[in-house]
């Protein structure tokens, strides 16, 4: 078993995490935290390129001899969910959190690369620290490959990692295959005829014209999907109207489209677009659609997940070790995975001292800090297995 954290890296990592939660930064607006992780990771020695895709910042950990490039990659970007948390390093900029984690998975990043960047001399290769905006949407992992974030050096395999509520604290879940889904966002208009609430005659109502696609939608999954093939169709949003004795003109609709089959996520779009346009026009209203495709399926290469197995066994022991369940999130480091083998894991944040657990993306979501140092220690493991392969 390695040995634990020294203390004075498990109090910078928890101070680091704490400080990152209460200055939240949204999409391609990660200025601050750019600016942190490009001063720490030059203050270690690596060769920081920033402004990578707007706001990412790329640290380059060369050893003392050659071998192949491991990169290592976190998020930096925030919520616009408005912190409900009573805690001393709650957010403090209105209407901005961290729901999902993203401040633990760059503090835990930064202190992967302070732990090897003392360790260089033993190193046969590279480390290529990837720390990316926009995650959430629209999506900062493609742009920052676009500009170079795979090459000089070339990089063989990818890591990321998420602390993950749906899993206890002490346990690391890791599943080879697809491991999170291919996703789709989509906007809808319904026009209709406005008028006098109390002459609906005289109208074309485009709010019984969207409460109708709302159920229509749903018989996609019940009538044209295979029942053994997951998928979600998701309505998020319903607006329309502002008088209650007016009939607006117009009503909105947007939402979300899931699956893990290619041919499925074409079916889901097209099945969306001739239920809202049929279903509308039944009643009178004209229905646009504009739909947004997101991010690709999330695949783990096989014998990268072994490594992580393995390393992920030597910090919490091999019974703590588990299948990851599949699930329907979406997440971009599904395009680093699409174009370099890799293992994107979830290390269990979940509290276990009867404290509540919200779900990522709550108002209250917060982690168990225990989840940090075992993120680390494990990143940090299968960083020196691939390298030593």
């Amino acid at each position: 078993m390695p040995t634990s954290l020294p203390e004075p890296i498990l109090q910078e990592l928890v101070e680091t995490r704490r400080d990152l939660h209460m200055h939240p930064e949204f999409a391609f607006q990660e200025v601050r935290t750019a600016g942190i992780v490009a001063e720490r990771l030059r203050a270690l020695g690596l060769e920081v390129r920033s402004g990578v895709a707007k706001t990412g910042v790329i640290g380059l950990l060369r050893g003392s001899q050659p071998g192949k490039t491991v990169l290592v990659r976190a998020d930096m970007d925030c919520l616009a969910v408005p912190e409900e948390n009573d805690i001393p390093y709650r957010s403090q900029t209105p209407g901005l959190m961290h729901a999902c984690g993203h401040d633990g998975h760059t503090s835990v990043a930064l202190t992967v690369a302070r732990v090897l960047s003392e360790r260089r001399e033993s190193l046969k290769g590279n480390v290529k620290f990837v720390f990316q905006p926009a995650e959430e949407a629209p999506g900062g992992a493609e742009p920052m490959i676009r500009e170079g974030a795979l090459e000089n050096p070339h990089v063989d395999v990818c890591l990321g990692l998420h602390l993950w509520n749906e899993i206890p604290a002490g346990q690391v879940g890791v599943l080879e295959g697809p491991l999170m889904a291919a996703t789709g966002e989509w906007y809808a208009t319904i026009t209709g005829k406005g008028g006098h609430g109390a002459m609906p005659q005289a109208t074309v109502d485009p709010v019984v014209a969207a409460c109708h696609c709302v159920l229509a939608l749903q018989t996609i999954l019940s009538r044209n999907v295979d029942p053994l093939q997951p998928a979600v169709v998701t309505v998020g949003m319903l607006q329309a109207g502002a008088m209650f004795n007016v009939i607006p003109h117009e009503a909105k609709l947007a939402g979300t489209i899931r699956s893990y089959d290619p041919a499925v996520h074409r079916l889901l779009e097209t099945r969306l677009r001739s239920v809202l346009e049929h279903t509308s026009e039944a009643l009178g209203a004209k229905a646009a659609l504009d739909y947004h495709p997101g991010y690709p399926v999330l695949v783990n290469d096989p014998g990268m997940c072994d490594i992580v197995r393995a390393a992920a066994a030597d910090v919490v022991g091999e019974a703590n070790v588990i299948p990851a369940v599949r699930v329907m999130s979406g997440e971009d480091m599904a395009y680093f995975l699409r174009e370099r083998p890799g293992c994107f894991f979830f290390v269990g944040s979940a509290f276990t001292d009867g404290q509540e657990v919200w779900p990522h993306h709550n108002p209250r979501f917060n982690i168990d800090e225990s989840s940090l140092p075992i993120a680390a220690q494990v990143m940090i493991g299968a960083v020196e297995r691939c390298l030593a392969q």
